[in-house]
């Protein structure tokens, strides 16, 4: 199993990013598909989730701002980010969690500043 993501740069305040995760491999027993982040000396965070069954979550902070979303067909996972912040900043990572492990991609980063 192998997770893929792209889409990271560089970008000013207000711009828009779109996250992609690619997941190739089968995987069982899957409960969510999420994008966390992490700036350094700090723990890695929840950025939003969907669940298996499509219900979405996301932090306070990106709330109306970004969006999590799947393409089945193309087994790849999404992250619409508008209205960037510099507090946005962050190496981001793609997850699928499971009943008995977790999946990573390798992160991508995401840098906002003018």
């Amino acid at each position: 199993v192998q997770l893929q993501a792209s889409g990271g740069g560089l970008v000013e305040p207000g711009e828009s990013l779109r996250l992609s995760c690619t997941v190739s491999g089968k995987i069982v027993g899957i409960r969510a598909r999420g994008w966390y982040r992490q700036t350094p000396g700090k723990e890695r965070e929840l950025v939003a989730d969907m669940s298996a069954g499509g219900s979405t979550n996301y932090r306070d902070s990106v709330k109306g701002r970004f969006t999590i979303s799947r393409d089945i067909a193309k087994n790849t996972l999404y992250l619409q980010m508008n209205s960037l912040k510099p507090e946005d900043t962050a190496v981001y990572y793609c997850n699928v969690r499971c009943i008995l492990t977790n999946y990573w991609g390798q992160g991508t980063q995401v840098t906002v500043s003018s």
